[in-house]
């Protein structure tokens, strides 16, 4: 009897871990190649989440935005809870990459700050539709996926809060410089709401703006560009 009753006891644990289980093994191969056709449905996927929304999306549209049979994308994914999991665990991920490939460069701390925005908006210009869902969906995440994401995004807002700190020549402590950390962020995270990669100011430029007032206040930035000047001329 007793042995029977702690059978059982195993298998609920074993069922209850399951999720946490599931989540730390994906994570682990989330950034192992994938087969093009995965890639592409990430893709599809990532554009149609932000155009619709996660809750508005259903994995019989999600396979005709991907163009695959549901088949297909059922092969690759159980549900659209993996389909967003794997793919806000890879943007993350890559974000961390950019981090570790900056920190190898071993740079001068000011020049290091100004790396990290440069490299992050590189990649908000060619990502705007993952950034957007990783943004707005993964609150959809269950809460041992959920908890993955945000480790990651602690150690990218980690990594920001020690540049800043060692770009103030320690004036910040890396505690203190939280809130500065968040102000860039606050500034360079939303330009997929208004920052169009044909638009008249291009993402490179925004860059050399937010470098320019981070370091010098609103005193220190340039004149916009010519053609976003001519832009809101025409406009009045």
């Amino acid at each position: 009897m007793a042995r029977a009753t702690q059978t059982a006891r195993t298998r609920q644990a074993s069922r209850a871990n399951a999720p946490a289980a599931a989540a730390t093994a994906h994570a682990g191969a989330a950034a192992a190649p994938r087969p093009p056709q995965a890639e592409a449905i990430l893709e599809a996927a990532a554009r149609a989440f932000a155009e619709r929304g996660f809750p508005g999306a259903s994995m019989s549209e999600l396979a005709r935005d991907c163009g695959v049979s549901k088949a297909l994308l059922y092969h690759y994914y159980t549900n659209k809870e993996e389909i967003l999991f794997d793919m806000t665990e890879r943007y993350i991920a890559r974000l961390v990459a950019l981090c570790a490939e900056i920190e190898v460069r071993r740079l001068p701390p000011r020049e290091h700050l100004a790396a990290l925005i440069r490299a992050f908006l590189g990649e908000y210009q060619t990502s705007q539709h993952k950034h957007m869902v990783l943004t707005h969906d993964f609150k959809f995440l269950d809460a041992p996926r959920r908890a993955i994401i945000v480790g990651r995004q602690r150690a990218v807002i980690d990594t920001f809060r020690r540049a800043i700190s060692a770009a103030t020549d320690g004036k910040l402590s890396v505690a203190a410089a939280l809130p500065a950390a968040m102000l860039v962020f606050g500034m360079i995270n939303w330009t997929f709401t208004w920052l169009k990669p044909a638009g008249p100011m291009s993402y490179a430029e925004f860059a050399e703006w937010v470098i320019r007032m981070i370091e010098g206040g609103i005193g220190n930035l340039a004149a916009p560009p010519a053609r976003l000047a001519a832009k809101r001329s025409g406009r009045k």
